[in-house]
């Protein structure tokens, strides 16, 4: 996630951050112009929680000549949990923020072990809200943006499985827990697992229904992915029972488990792809250049913001992203953790990748002529 700055007196700040260090301002992420807002009591209408912003907006630079005054309000998560930093319009009839008001159920709050957990996957949440909205994947329509529920295991009942149904996204907040994450990534042979990674795999989910199977490029897709039309249910089934992927699942493949269906395929794909985003967003808001050693001539580079350069080709962005992610294992090792990011992504995973890649971007230029 990008870095940014104070609006009030450009210092840097971080997407999470609820107070500047050094100016000591309120600070809230302002989900309409994606930027971090500075804030203070707005007069006699602070009493009612109304704040207005300190200095101009900017999502993406210090601060520039002040604009008209805005006023807002900060979500209701914050208020009553300390569990969110975006704000809310202060003439929003609704009490949460664009990110807060789609999560639908909750667990019990009044359990702390419960509280901390939602705390955890909210924050989560605000990361994919701010790459989809980036994307411009946020539908102003509420109807057609995913919706979240966030259940807990109840004793005598079945456990709660993370998945996606009819544009609901389940997740069960043991997920949060990292011993217990461990434990399931451990016992189902699988190398990574967040809960950044289970909500963007989820969300792949949602937008094959909007983007693919709505009047999306489904004959293609078909091609390149398989036939999505075989038995879900009998392919998962499969899939465990035999106990580990096909050989040669590297081949075609950005996972395991992406050999167990197209839809997982997909879903797996497309995680990659926010998770390819979200990295070179984030080394190219601190100004990232690096040379990879070669005794005939060290490779460098210098990353680029692929939402400010949406029309560069996949190749120039995978240029980057490669050794990009060689540094980043490389760092984690020198600190003794495990690879952040443990994958190295075939020519057939890529084609992929670039299919996801070439779909998002053409959803944005529809979406762009439309408001033209």
């Amino acid at each position: 996630m990008r870095v940014f700055n104070c609006s009030h007196c450009g210092h840097l700040v971080f997407f999470d951050s609820v107070q500047c260090l050094h100016c000591h301002s309120t600070l809230a992420f302002d989900p309409h112009t994606l930027s971090m807002r500075a804030l203070e009591p707005a007069g006699s209408e602070s009493a009612a929680g109304v704040l207005r912003a300190r200095g101009a907006a900017s999502a993406h630079a210090p601060p520039a000549t002040p604009g008209p005054v805005r006023y807002y309000r900060l979500c209701r998560n914050h208020t009553l949990y300390q569990a969110c930093n975006f704000a809310v319009d202060a003439d929003d009839s609704n009490p949460w923020c664009a990110s807060c008001r789609q999560t639908r159920t909750l667990p019990n709050l009044a359990d702390p072990a419960h509280l901390r957990r939602w705390r955890k996957i909210e924050a989560a949440k605000r990361h994919l809200f701010y790459t989809l909205a980036r994307l411009g994947l946020e539908h102003p329509d509420a109807a057609r943006r995913p919706r979240f529920e966030f259940l807990a295991d109840q004793p005598g009942k079945p456990a709660v499985l993370t998945g996606h149904l009819n544009g609901m996204i389940t997740l069960n907040v043991a997920e949060a827990d990292d011993d217990e994450r461990a434990r399931r990534r451990v016992a189902m042979g699988e190398p990574y697992r967040t809960l950044i990674g289970h909500l963007r795999h989820e969300s792949g989910h949602f937008f094959w229904d909007s983007l693919v199977r709505d009047g999306g490029p489904l004959d293609a897709f078909r091609q390149l992915f398989g036939d999505e039309r075989a038995d879900y249910a009998a392919a998962l089934r499969a899939h465990y029972a035999r106990g580990g992927p096909p050989a040669g699942w590297e081949a075609q493949h950005v996972s395991a488990y992406a050999t167990a269906h197209p839809w997982e395929d997909w879903a797996e794909t497309w995680a990659h792809y926010l998770h390819l985003i979200d990295l070179l967003e984030t080394a190219a808001s601190y100004s990232a250049g690096f040379a990879v050693p070669d005794p005939q001539s060290p490779q460098r580079f210098h990353v680029h913001d692929p939402f400010a350069a949406p029309e560069r080709p996949f190749d120039a962005m995978v240029r980057e992203w490669v050794p990009l992610t060689l540094m980043l294992n490389s760092l984690n090792r020198s600190l003794g953790q495990d690879d952040a990011y443990p994958f190295a992504l075939s020519a057939g995973a890529m084609h992929k990748l670039q299919f996801v890649h070439d779909l998002v971007r053409s959803q944005r230029t529809t979406a762009s002529s439309l408001s033209a």
